[in-house]
């Protein structure tokens, strides 16, 4: 289908995606005037400036673009930076807060990867390939500007990124709606209380998926909690109608039945021919890409990386939206039991403009995986 779009792609070759603005750098000059770098042989054009570093504590601007226009994939790769240390935000038509911010790895459906543990996803939203390339084809659109930054936050560690960041100027549909993701973590979830994955939002838009970074602090099944989407006024506690209510959450329009059977998965995510519990598996819009079994060393709980992508069916709110997930695994005589698990997400949504400011993202500490 023929368009008048215009293509356009930022990366560290093309800082500003300006047309005929790629492989300008000149080859650079080392402390005694003369050609240095790979490139110092062959001169402008051949692959000169391929990547960037971000120093400790420095904020990189990954891309500024005037709209209006859609970012339509994101491909990334870093060297340090790991571990929760980078955090990716973007901002929509000027906004002086984030409509994203999340700790990289997260953003990317990979919150326990690492330079040493790869694990490959395969999805139609989130691509992870060898070794730890980083594939986004979330659609951004924005109207009047986008803006994205990646803040170093290692104390010690420069990291280097290479990226390309590809977008299409030109219209977006009047309903087209603004693309959000948000980072929470709690640990250890309080007991009895259910681990929140979205809250305050306030908007006319539909919720796009789920990644979770569940770490058990207990043994044993931890997958019997239930999914809950609070939507326009159901957050608000009704009278009281003879029915004992656990806390102050509402009744939900959609309540799910277990935490792997949200991720598309069941029984305990296990081969049930074999007895082979805690299977991996990536498809087009869920899966679980990641099992990091105990090691007795650093890795002391199970660890599960889990992604649902409501691609095909979206969640829609008109004015309000609340999420949670509860916490809750399996005792004996038919008890569940609650749990005080260390669980991390990232919400991913579309709504209309303005953003609702988000909760702060925490310290170091509180990113830190332990």
């Amino acid at each position: 289908m023929l368009s008048d779009a215009e293509s356009r792609s930022i990366s560290s070759e093309n800082r500003t995606g300006a047309r005929a603005g790629g492989a300008r750098d000149a080859v650079p000059l080392d402390e005694e005037g003369k050609l240095s770098g790979p490139a110092r042989e062959l001169g402008t054009g051949w692959k000169v400036h391929a990547l960037d570093r971000i120093q400790p504590g420095e904020t990189f601007s990954l891309a500024d673009i005037e709209g209006p226009g859609t970012v339509q994939q994101i491909w990334m790769t870093t060297s340090g930076g790991l571990n929760r240390s980078t955090i990716l935000r973007i901002y929509y038509d000027d906004q002086e807060h984030p409509s994203v911010e999340t700790p990289l790895a997260d953003f990317f459906a990979s919150g326990y990867t690492t330079r040493t543990q790869f694990a490959q996803l395969t999805s139609a939203t989130v691509c992870v390939n060898p070794g730890n390339a980083f594939n986004c084809y979330w659609p951004m659109p924005f109207r009047k500007r986008i803006r994205m930054t990646l803040e170093n936050r290692d104390p010690q560690n420069p990291m280097t990124v290479y990226f390309q960041v590809n977008y299409a100027l030109g219209a977006i549909p009047e309903n087209a709606a603004y693309f959000h993701a948000q980072f929470r973590r709690t640990n250890p979830v309080p007991y009895g209380d259910v681990y929140t994955l979205l809250d305050g939002v306030e908007g006319y838009g539909h919720y796009a998926g789920t990644y979770m970074a569940w770490q058990l602090n207990s043994g044993g099944w931890f997958g019997e909690g239930e999914i809950k989407f609070y939507m326009d006024g159901d957050a608000k506690p009704e009278a009281s109608d003879g029915v004992e209510m656990a806390g102050s959450h509402g009744y939900p329009t959609i309540c799910g039945t277990g935490v792997e059977d949200y991720f598309c998965g069941s029984y305990g995510f296990c081969n049930k021919s074999t007895d082979d519990f805690y299977r991996e598996y990536t498809t087009d819009y869920a899966g679980v890409s990641q099992v990091v079994e105990p090691d007795g060393v650093y890795n002391a709980n199970r660890r599960f990386s889990m992604y649902r992508w409501h691609v095909t069916d979206p969640i829609r709110f008109k004015q309000d939206l609340k999420v949670t997930m509860q916490a809750i695994g399996w005792r004996k005589h038919g008890r569940y039991l609650p749990l005080q698990d260390d669980i991390a997400s990232v919400a991913f949504w579309y709504q209309t403009l303005p953003t609702a400011p988000f909760p702060e993202l925490g310290s170091d500490n509180d990113l830190e995986i332990i």
